[in-house]
């Protein structure tokens, strides 16, 4: 490939799904990621019905849904009494074209997009190639990398770093990454079991300051995601054996299990000092980073390259002014702080913290109320749409 219009830094969901979007609106792209093929690790599996009409509009989601589950809402558990409360999405069927959730690993939706990739030949990605430095003038960005062949450079117009949260780009430029890591961290396990006999829905969270757990079902044959949390201060050493520990009493209804796979990761609440640095642009893990109760990290993610995506086509088009992109920086990072942060951190204390007597009984009789009062368990649905940023490109930043 010539010198590329867009270098994209990552070749997770983020960064494929900017890189697809871009190269189908006739933008060379190059995507560079450090890994050595496509990651299996147990990371995000679910995705939330405000992503759709983005994977829709990409032309990914029929392959999506033919690969996936699709979930009717979550059932919540409290581990003490037993209660089960299910917060289904049949209130917004009227509201919204996709009223599901839908469950494939994250590995599958980069396969998924990586396929769409191959099949335009101005995109390219080239795995185990590290970026090892950035520097941009007024016209372009020039990339170090070490790969294959040795350290190299590449030029391009732009640079997109959607390369996680321990970002290459991200550190190369000197932004800050502000904010808190939780002290204890979340054991992701992948198992093999039949949870559906032992009363659980498709998606569920228990609460309880021990055995609080996210668990949900990622297969047709019965492969589970099973996530619990345990102290950071705890060696990773001794780690299966823990699992095995926690599983003995933990595993609803002494269900018979096989742990396929497990991963251990730290929680953080984060953000970049800034979204746009010149020619660079941050997107995904890359530029905000937050635990992962109630899927709002990838989720967050792909809003940011949806509308990232057209912005940026669009200035490289001549359409749009870039003070578009400053736009973008700025929107997505309040969005983050202000919703997604907030959200993603008052989903966690509910489900792992201890609480009063009071505080029990209050978020209790909340969860009744959102389970049984349809109009209430709408309203609260809709308000994740604040999590969305419109188009970016309105009338009065267009080119005339």
């Amino acid at each position: 490939m010539r010198n590329p219009t867009v270098i994209v830094a990552g070749a997770g969901p983020v960064g494929l799904a900017t890189a697809y979007g871009l190269a189908k609106e006739g933008v060379d792209v190059l995507v560079l990621d450090q890994e050595e093929t496509v990651s299996t690790a147990p990371r995000a599996m679910a995705y939330l019905f405000i992503v759709h009409d983005g994977f829709e509009r990409l032309g990914i989601l029929s392959d999506l849904q033919a690969e996936g589950l699709r979930g009717d809402g979550m059932n919540l558990i409290d581990h003490a009494t037993g209660e089960h409360f299910h917060s289904t999405l049949d209130a917004i069927t009227d509201d919204v074209r996709h009223p599901y959730t839908l469950h494939l690993g994250q590995g599958q939706v980069s396969r998924v997009l990586l396929r769409h990739l191959a099949t335009l030949e101005n995109a390219e990605v080239r795995y185990a190639t590290e970026v090892t430095g950035v520097t941009q003038d007024e016209s372009g960005v020039t990339v170090q990398v070490s790969g294959p062949d040795g350290p190299q450079t590449v030029r391009g117009d732009w640079l997109v770093g959607a390369d996680g949260a321990n970002s290459a780009v991200r550190q190369t430029l000197g932004l800050g990454f502000d904010g808190i890591t939780w002290p204890d961290r979340f054991v992701s396990t992948n198992i093999r079991a039949d949870l559906g006999a032992q009363g659980l829905k498709i998606a569920n969270w228990r609460i309880d300051p021990h055995y609080g757990a996210i668990i949900a079902k990622i297969t047709a044959d019965d492969l589970w995601r099973f996530t619990f949390r345990e102290s950071a201060e705890l060696p990773l050493d001794g780690l299966e054996e823990r699992i095995h520990e926690h599983f003995a009493t933990g595993m609803p209804g002494g269900a018979a299990y096989e742990l396929v796979q497990f991963a251990p990761y730290r929680m953080h609440q984060r953000a970049a000092d800034t979204f746009r640095l010149g020619r660079v642009l941050l997107a995904g893990d890359a530029a905000h980073i937050t635990n992962p109760v109630g899927g709002l990290g990838l989720t967050g993610g792909f809003l940011d390259s949806f509308v990232l995506t057209e912005a940026l086509a669009a200035v490289i088009h001549g359409t749009a002014d870039e003070a578009v992109l400053d736009r973008y920086a700025e929107e997505r990072r309040r969005v983050f702080l202000e919703v997604a942060s907030p959200a993603a951190t008052a989903n966690k204390r509910m489900l792992f913290d201890a609480h009063s007597p009071q505080e029990k009984a209050q978020l209790l009789g909340g969860l009744r109320h959102m389970a049984t009062d349809r109009e209430f368990r709408r309203s609260d649905l809709l308000a994740m749409r604040g999590l969305i940023t419109p188009s970016l490109l309105d009338a009065a930043e267009a080119v005339r």
